[in-house]
Order: structure tokens, then C-alpha cells, then sequence
């Protein structure tokens, strides 16, 4: 009997809000994503920060046993408070070597609720995407409705012929993290990745 390889761990990149949002969901969603990726053995890469859900998300994951690696531009370690407690952290010059370094650390892209830098830091990755520069998955976390709008414009955006319905396939929508996490898992593990991979 031919033993299955167990899948390999993925480094999965989450952008989500330096603020912590009106709805205490917003948090619990960010510490659920963190404690599965580290029960499911995967690293989480992320923007570096300890405020608002960055920190709940680095401090699940820390705390579950999971690694974590930062990356945080000079001009931000006072802003966004750099994160001491992290299993790597990254301080770079730019917002362009931010993002440049939490793609080459990824094999995934999720976005939790933020404000119009985690939109800008998913709609750039998608566009990559879109654009054959990576073939990597990348998901949308909707917790509480956070994105309907979001989504009902990226359906406008299909009717009125400005994207194709291909292209805005590619970003998976799920309104919780087990359902996400799997997702992201199989297109990134391919066949390689059980049914119940995120089951843990």
C-alpha cells in the first residue's frame, strides 16, 4: 500500500486593518485565521505591525505555536509598532520592498477587513495575478458583510465588461477562515492536499 506524502507547510501572506474595526468579529476572525495557520503548521507572512488586527492575527498565530515573519518599513516601526516578538522581522526602506519581500515569502494571499491599504496591498497581488506575474491563490475573508460592496462592485465591474468573470474567479470569498484556509491549501498544494486539510 502506497503511503500518502503528507502536504508540504505553505507560507500564506494576510493583509488586514492596523485598527481593530467597530465589530469585535473583526478581531475574532483575525486570531481564528491566526491559530489555524499555525495548527496547520503553515507560517504566516505579514505586514509587521502589533496594532489592531495585525496584532491579534501575529499574536494567534505566536501563541498557537505557529511562525510568523514580519516585514515593515523603516518609516512605520513607530506608527504601525513593529512587532518584537516575531520569529522573523524584516525592516526595509519601501512600501515597494514590503510587498516585494511578503510575496517571495508566499505561497498564498488572504485579506481579513482593513482599510484602503490592505484593499490596495489585495487588488495589486490579484492584478499580478491576472496578469501572469504569479500563479499563486488568493482569498477574501467576508466577515459580518465587511466586503459586500466590495464584491457587488467587482460584479458591476464584470457586467459592465472592465474584468472578465476568469479574472474575478480567481479571488476566493468565504465568510469564514476554515473554509478559506482549505480553499487556498488545495490550489496551492494542488493534488497533493486531503479534503480535510484544514480540518485540524
Amino acid at each position: 500500500m502506497t503511503q500518502q506524502p503528507e502536504p508540504r507547510p505553505i507560507s500564506v501572506c494576510v493583509f488586514c486593518g492596523s485598527r481593530p474595526g467597530e465589530s469585535a468579529q473583526f478581531a475574532a476572525a483575525a486570531r481564528d485565521t491566526g491559530t489555524r495557520i499555525a495548527l496547520l503548521g503553515w507560517q504566516l507572512v505579514y505586514g509587521g505591525g502589533r496594532a489592531g488586527l495585525m496584532g491579534e492575527l501575529a499574536d494567534a498565530t505566536l501563541a498557537a505555536g505557529g511562525r510568523v515573519v514580519g516585514v515593515i518599513p523603516q518609516s512605520l516601526m513607530q506608527r504601525e509598532q513593529g512587532h518584537p516578538g516575531l520569529s522573523e522581522l524584516h525592516v526595509v526602506q519601501t512600501m515597494h520592498e514590503r510587498k516585494r519581500l511578503m510575496a517571495e515569502h508566499s505561497d498564498a494571499f488572504m485579506a481579513l477587513p482593513g482599510g484602503i491599504g490592505t484593499m490596495e496591498e489585495l487588488f495589486e497581488v490579484w492584478t499580478w495575478r491576472q496578469l501572469g506575474y504569479h500563479d499563486k491563490p488568493l482569498g477574501l475573508l467576508n466577515i459580518a458583510g465587511y466586503y459586500d460592496k466590495l464584491l457587488d462592485f467587482i460584479e458591476d465591474s464584470v457586467a459592465g465588461r472592465f474584468l472578465k468573470r476568469e479574472h474575478s474567479a480567481l479571488l476566493q470569498v468565504a465568510s469564514d477562515s476554515a473554509t478559506l484556509l482549505q480553499r487556498l491549501g488545495r490550489l496551492a498544494l494542488g493534488a497533493t492536499a486531503p479534503d480535510d486539510y484544514s480540518s485540524t
